[in-house]
């Protein structure tokens, strides 16, 4: 699969359907960052009229995971990925259009060279954070990744 755009958002299609059903969409790629956007609508609402947690995270993991996807993509080798742990931090009710961006794409790739080189497991922190129309800070979410040369 190109990583771009398109083909990240049916990629979500096919294979994370509850994330798309819940409208979140890659809005940007590149090596060094990743753009994803939800906008708050009633299906991914919950009880105190806000995006509901879980999509929230279901976009910012999205932001790291396609930069990792790529990173490894690129490297053209096997490696297997995973999260083993997340953290987030909800700082404002997240209404209307939420956009989470990940800018660790760099370090990603210099740790999926490192888990290539190594061939031993490797997990690292990687943090997205998301912001409303207003360009206040909604979250930060944090994600442990694991990698493994295959």
């Amino acid at each position: 699969m190109h990583f771009n755009v398109k083909n990240l958002n049916l990629y979500l299609l096919k294979n994370l359907p509850s994330a798309y059903v819940c409208g979140v969409r890659v809005y940007s790629i590149s090596d060094a960052h990743c753009i994803v956007r939800a906008k708050h609508r009633w299906f991914n609402e919950n009880p105190f009229k806000s995006m509901y947690f879980a999509v929230q995270n279901m976009g910012a993991e999205l932001t790291t995971g396609v930069l990792v996807m790529k990173a490894i993509r690129e490297s053209n080798k096997k490696v297997s990925m995973l999260v083993l742990n997340q953290k987030s931090n909800f700082t404002k009710k997240a209404t209307g259009l939420i956009t989470f961006k990940c800018e660790d794409g760099l370090m990603i790739r210099e740790k999926v060279s490192e888990a290539l080189l190594t061939k031993e497991g490797i997990s690292f922190w990687v943090r997205s954070e998301g912001y409303d129309e207003q360009g206040d800070k909604v979250g930060t979410y944090d994600f442990e990744w694991t990698l493994k040369a295959k």
